[in-house]
């Protein structure tokens, strides 16, 4: 990575367009819009996140407000890829970008490498061949970065695309990309072999990343207009809980379902949320300073060792993410329409690349293709010496 950053990129057009693959709801495409890429196709196969993606052109959110008029006029389309795919044609776009399933190679699942679901990076790759944009981007979960289990995987795609690409694999942390979630994603970067390399600047956030509490702080309280999608999903005790040295950590709570702590990032969303498995905040600690309820609970069982509580006292102010929340910690805009019922956009925003973290990587290959001379370009500055 460069210490620095001249990205040519900014939130205005640039004239580059893309193909996006497995869209999900748009967090990857908003980062690339925001960074001056246009949509010219999409596809996911989720017909609530495509009902979403088709509606991003209404986000009003000042922060996003311009790259969401770049998908005015663009329409994703429903359905497997592999069909789809049939609308693509070579030359179509400047760039191809998507995040195939993850679930066979995720450490929240079983690491299955027959998973039918895990052919997808290939099937990308392919898609790519037909396109054959200047660029490609491929997110998916760190772990097929650096897990052994996935080292053949990894060389096949990167041996798939090194002829015609420079290629880069690179793991970011999403903490140290302005995004508060200790969120960890791979991507796969291909560039063209004749202009610069793909660089990234120094990560903004590493030294100070966002936190928790100043991301919900900006969303009205839990309930009123603005964030009041609640998860009603019953908060109830481990009878037998898993102790770690920090209250956040461990299992203190029956599901998977953890307290957050606001003064750090979140750890990472699953697209699990909307039961057991949402994550949980403490509104004694977040509207009132009072200190954190599971610190105290914690320090009653890791430190003087007494017995769990049956059930949570009323002081305990608990209470799971509300959907707004969730969205504002991946770094959505405030006012996405978020489509399907409250268990589907849940699983959208779980699923998204913080748009925040796909800006950082977006604005890196803008810069990397606007000081590459397109083919096209170079064919009539040759026709124009040509005429001289």
């Amino acid at each position: 990575m460069s210490k620095a950053h001249n990205s040519a990129a900014s939130s205005g057009a640039n004239g580059l367009t893309f193909v996006s693959l497995y869209s999900g709801a748009g967090g990857l495409d908003l980062g690339f819009a925001r960074a001056g890429f246009t949509p010219v196709f999409a596809n996911d196969i989720d017909p609530y996140a495509v009902q979403t993606y088709n509606r991003l052109h209404e986000v009003r959110d000042p922060e996003w407000r311009e790259a969401a008029r770049r998908f005015e006029g663009h329409t994703a389309v429903c359905g497997d890829v592999r069909v789809a795919a049939a609308e693509l044609k070579e030359g179509m776009a400047d760039l191809v970008i998507g995040g195939p399933p993850c679930q066979g190679f995720s450490v929240a699942g079983r690491m299955d490498p027959n998973d039918p679901r895990s052919r997808h990076v290939f099937d990308f790759l392919g898609l790519v061949a037909t396109v054959k944009p200047r660029a490609f981007v491929m997110e998916n979960v760190a772990a097929l970065a650096r897990n052994r289990r996935w080292a053949d995987i990894i060389a096949n795609l990167k041996d798939m695309a090194a002829l015609d690409y420079k290629i880069e694999l690179i793991v970011l942390n999403a903490s140290h990309w302005g995004v508060p979630q200790a969120r960890e994603r791979m991507f796969l970067v291909g560039v063209p072999h004749d202009g610069p390399d793909f660089a990234l600047p120094e990560p903004p956030t590493i030294d100070a990343p966002p936190t928790v509490r100043s991301t919900l702080s900006t969303l009205p309280r839990a309930g009123e207009p603005g964030n009041d999608s609640l998860c009603t999903a019953i908060i109830t005790l481990a009878k037998s809980p898993v102790l770690r040295r920090s209250p956040y950590a461990g299992m203190l709570f029956n599901g998977q379902g953890r307290a957050m702590g606001l003064d750090r990032p979140a750890p990472t969303l699953p697209a699990s949320m909307g039961g057991n498995r949402t994550p949980i905040v403490d509104e004694g600690d977040l509207y009132d300073g009072e200190e954190p309820w599971i610190v105290d609970y914690h320090r009653r069982l890791f430190v003087e060792r007494k017995n769990p509580l049956a059930k949570l006292p009323p002081e305990a102010r608990l209470r799971r993410i509300t959907v707004e929340e969730a969205a504002a910690i991946q770094t959505f805009p405030k006012d996405v329409p978020w489509q399907g019922a409250q268990s589907a956009r849940f699983r959208q925003i779980g699923n998204a690349v913080p748009p925040r973290l796909a800006y950082q990587v977006a604005a890196a290959v803008a810069d990397t293709l606007l000081r590459t001379p397109s083919k096209e370009a170079e064919i009539e500055s040759e026709h124009a010496l040509a005429l001289i």
